[in-house]
């Protein structure tokens, strides 16, 4: 059975985004925007516990797949 994404925390999230090259940008209300220069969308999240189709969402956004990310989560 291969791994699968579950919900995590939005601050091991921005660990991983700080890993791939991106930067926080700002926060309103409870939503965070980070932004990389060659990505076309800023990746916005709540701060909250992440359900698993948002991660999904900013990973298509990150041109990323399931594998890479899971790979990366594990280096961190």
């Amino acid at each position: 059975m291969s791994p699968a994404i579950r919900p995590i925390s939005y601050q091991q999230f921005e660990k991983f985004l700080k890993y791939i090259g991106c930067e926080f940008v700002h926060q309103r209300g409870s939503h965070r925007k980070w932004r990389r220069s060659d990505l076309k969308r800023p990746v916005i999240f709540p701060a909250d516990e992440l359900p698993v189709f948002i991660i999904q969402n900013n990973l298509r956004v990150l041109g990323l797949s399931t594998q890479q990310y899971l790979a990366i989560l594990e280096e961190l």
